[in-house]
């Protein structure tokens, strides 16, 4: 597909008016950083989903992670972006210097060498992700059960995108099509997307993360939307990773160690089926992830849930860069670097 007249196509597009919502938290970034919004028409409105793990993972989660960062022999392990999501009172940052015990790694990997040279601590990893990071978790767990580790624990926060997207639907999400997560996709492949396509009579580009791809991805996206009425509306336009089944090993591992169930999207609420917990025969590996408290805000004028769901845009907020900002972020969005709270202010 020519790239010239994809562009040429979205600059002049005079029709009637979409809304296109990226699912994924990098394609968020991706868009902003690219300029991609200055060479589309103003008819062609993007907006962000709630594709950002750390975003989206409620304030009870937190909750319990302080908690046991407190606890004697106990040590949290996460990823920098966890520290500083704000819980209904407090942070993983904050209790680390209350004196909390809380170690910051880059891969879950990470964990087995400080459970090895510390068998005394238990090590419970803050296991947030989407698709795309649940793999790495069943490796880990993988190791430790091998090896009989005994103090690796984790507490999930793991959610799959499907349930999400029917969320919004079936709430009168104001959405015309969707820009399917390209990560995400790798693992579960682009016949993901055919149900909830079906049910909804909704377009599903799958594209990556390149400003070219992206162009190619929304051209493609707008046109099944002209022609919804014409065939299939779940396109790959990243088959250089993506695949239709997707990775049918990595699918299985996840299958082999987690069940799906109910879980609490911050700012959103409870979606049914839309998060992963450990099967019971591995339970003896969980730290607690069911029965979280409510989610709630630190600061009640927060408006993540709406920006996430894509009613407003990070700006509409009344917080936006003002009472939160990067350096100090009273809602989840303003913290992530896929966060959109925080991609458009550091654009500022």
């Amino acid at each position: 597909m020519n790239i010239e007249t994809c562009i040429k196509y979205l600059k002049e597009y005079n029709g009637e008016p979409v809304t296109f919502m990226e699912v994924c938290g990098s394609h968020t970034e991706a868009i902003l950083k690219s300029g991609i919004k200055s060479l589309i028409s103003d008819k062609i409105h993007l907006v962000s989903g709630p594709g950002c793990p750390v975003c989206v993972s409620p304030s009870g989660y937190v909750d319990r992670l302080v908690s046991l960062s407190f606890d004697k022999n106990t040590a949290i392990v996460t990823f920098g972006d966890m520290m500083r999501v704000p819980g209904s009172s407090s942070s993983l940052s904050v209790a680390k210097g209350e004196g909390a015990d809380v170690r910051m790694v880059y891969s879950p990997m990470d964990v087995i060498k400080l459970a090895e040279s510390e068998p005394d601590t238990t090590f419970v990893f803050a296991a947030v992700g989407f698709e795309t990071t649940i793999p790495v978790y069943t490796l880990l767990l993988d190791y430790v059960i091998e090896h009989d580790i005994k103090n690796v624990k984790l507490l999930t926060a793991l959610k799959i995108m499907p349930p999400a997207i029917d969320y919004l639907c079936a709430n009168n999400a104001k959405v015309d099509g969707f820009i399917a997560p390209g990560h995400v996709s790798v693992i579960s492949g682009s016949d993901y997307y055919l149900d909830l396509s079906d049910k909804y009579k909704m377009p599903f580009a799958v594209c990556g993360f390149k400003p070219e791809e992206l162009a190619v991805g929304i051209y493609g996206l707008l046109k099944m939307y002209e022609n919804k009425d014409k065939g299939n509306l779940v396109r790959n336009f990243y088959p250089s990773v993506v695949t239709n089944d997707g990775n049918v090993v990595a699918k299985e591992k996840i299958d082999k160690y987690f069940k799906p169930g109910t879980a609490r999207w911050r700012g959103i609420g409870d979606i049914d089926g839309s998060g992963l917990y450990l099967r019971d025969e591995y339970s003896i590996y969980d730290a607690g992830s069911y029965n979280l408290d409510s989610d709630v805000k630190l600061n009640p004028a927060c408006r993540c849930g709406e920006v996430l769901m894509g009613k407003i845009d990070s700006t509409e907020c009344p917080l936006f860069n003002k009472v939160c900002t990067p350096s100090n972020p009273e809602g989840a969005c303003m913290v992530s670097t896929e966060g959109s709270c925080y991609v458009k202010a550091i654009a500022k």
